[in-house]
């Protein structure tokens, strides 16, 4: 039987007859996030949630990176106007969905990218993967609710290392600090990824979701609460010098200058 393909912004969904549902970001080759992908996510896993045919799903990208974050370089300035809701109201949607999610990262998963692959129950990562909280190094705050789920997966002492050093990981580092929990060669890391969600969607659906949501505990409440304190910080944060010579350091490629201004 043929995939049944959705098409949810620049998410591709596929629905196969193994009730795995393989996600695909398509924004390659960096895949750089905003509030319509981070919708995307949200909308199409709400779907996924409500489709008999779905119990486990595959998040995976198109390109070379899973995510390499936000693209400040092609930013709107203030006469754009506001955007009709913040980036993490969609995130708080995201994480509220119910179907497991095994994410498949292939490639840099930097700031909030990171964040978008923490919110996966699971993490299958190619050893030329890399994962990075970079925030500080851009003079800003951490977001993506990486207060809440980071220390759950890595333990709190990791990721105050993480947040504080912006130090890249790589795939086999990530696999060290439990942030990964399999690696699989390049070429075959969307095929381990779907043989661990198959195991996953061979259980009992009902009782998957009843476990997950048992495991999960707050989650989604708590990256609410997360997200509205990361929100907070990072604005006054990009009212400072350091955070406009981190992005323009960040820019040119070059270690940044701070002046704790």
């Amino acid at each position: 039987m043929a995939d049944d393909v959705m098409r949810f912004g620049d998410l591709e969904v596929a629905i196969g007859g193994d009730y795995v549902a393989t996600a695909e970001i398509r924004r390659p080759p960096n895949n750089f996030f905003d509030l319509d992908l981070i919708e995307s996510l949200a909308t199409g896993f709400s779907t996924l949630d409500d489709d008999p045919r779905c119990r486990a799903i595959v998040l995976c990208a198109e390109g070379k990176h899973f995510c390499a974050g936000a693209n400040f370089a092609e930013r709107g300035d203030a006469s754009d106007g506001p955007p009709p809701r913040h980036l993490y109201d969609a995130a708080f949607e995201l994480f509220s969905t119910k179907t497991p999610v095994v994410a498949a990262v292939q490639g840099a998963a930097i700031g909030g990218g990171l964040g978008v692959a923490c919110m996966p129950d699971f993490r299958i990562a190619a050893p030329e993967a890399r994962f990075a909280a970079n925030f500080a190094r851009l003079g800003f705050h951490h977001g993506f609710g990486l207060t809440a789920t980071l220390p759950r997966i890595v333990g709190n002492q990791r990721t105050m290392e993480m947040l504080y050093t912006g130090r890249r990981l790589k795939g086999s580092e990530a696999l060290e600090i439990g942030l990964v929990d399999r690696l699989a060669p390049l070429d075959e890391l969307r095929e381990t990824a779907h043989a661990f969600a198959l195991e996953i969607a061979q259980s009992a659906p009902l009782a998957v979701r009843s476990i997950r949501e048992t495991m999960r505990g707050d989650l989604a409440k708590a990256v609410r609460a997360a997200t509205d304190h990361e929100k907070a910080e990072q604005e006054w944060l990009q009212t400072t010098s350091d955070w406009r010579e981190g992005v323009r350091a960040m820019a040119e490629r070059r270690t940044p200058d701070f002046t704790g201004e």
